[in-house]
């Protein structure tokens, strides 16, 4: 069974399939230094994993099959061209695109989604995860 993620504050996002990327405090190594997601792994992405009461069960948005993982500084959201990117037109513009928040300045998205919300600085490593949604090869919605 696929694992679980929750994508609790872009629900819409994933719902309206926009959302390909995100970014994650951890997501990276488990207790034994194992990847904890790699290319060609399956996700669940649901409303919550947590905080629920008696009965009550997570709602499954989509299906998506990993693309791509890496570790890279939460600020290269903020270059026009990071060292992980180095042909990008304008990478932070075109994450926000990827994040599905196109028009959104990546210093509000960086300030919003981690430093308020998380207390994470842009000096700090996130995780990137890439996907597809699964749906999408099948024309379905």
């Amino acid at each position: 069974m696929p694992r679980r993620m929750s994508v609790a504050m872009t629900q819409q996002q994933c719902r309206a399939r926009t959302k390909t990327v995100t970014r994650r405090k951890g997501w990276w190594l488990d207790k034994h230094g194992r990847p904890l997601v790699k290319p060609g792994d399956r996700l669940l992405l649901v409303d919550r994993v947590m905080g629920f009461k008696k009965g009550e069960r997570a709602a499954v948005l989509a299906e998506v099959e990993v693309v791509s993982v890496r570790r890279e500084p939460l600020g290269y959201v903020l270059l026009k061209r990071p060292p992980s990117a180095p042909r990008a037109r304008d990478y932070g513009r075109d994450e926000m695109v990827r994040e599905g928040f196109p028009g959104m300045d990546p210093l509000t998205f960086v300030d919003r989604y981690f430093s308020k919300a998380q207390g994470i600085t842009a000096a700090e490593d996130v995780t990137r995860i890439e996907w597809r949604y699964l749906d999408d090869e099948a024309g379905e919605r």
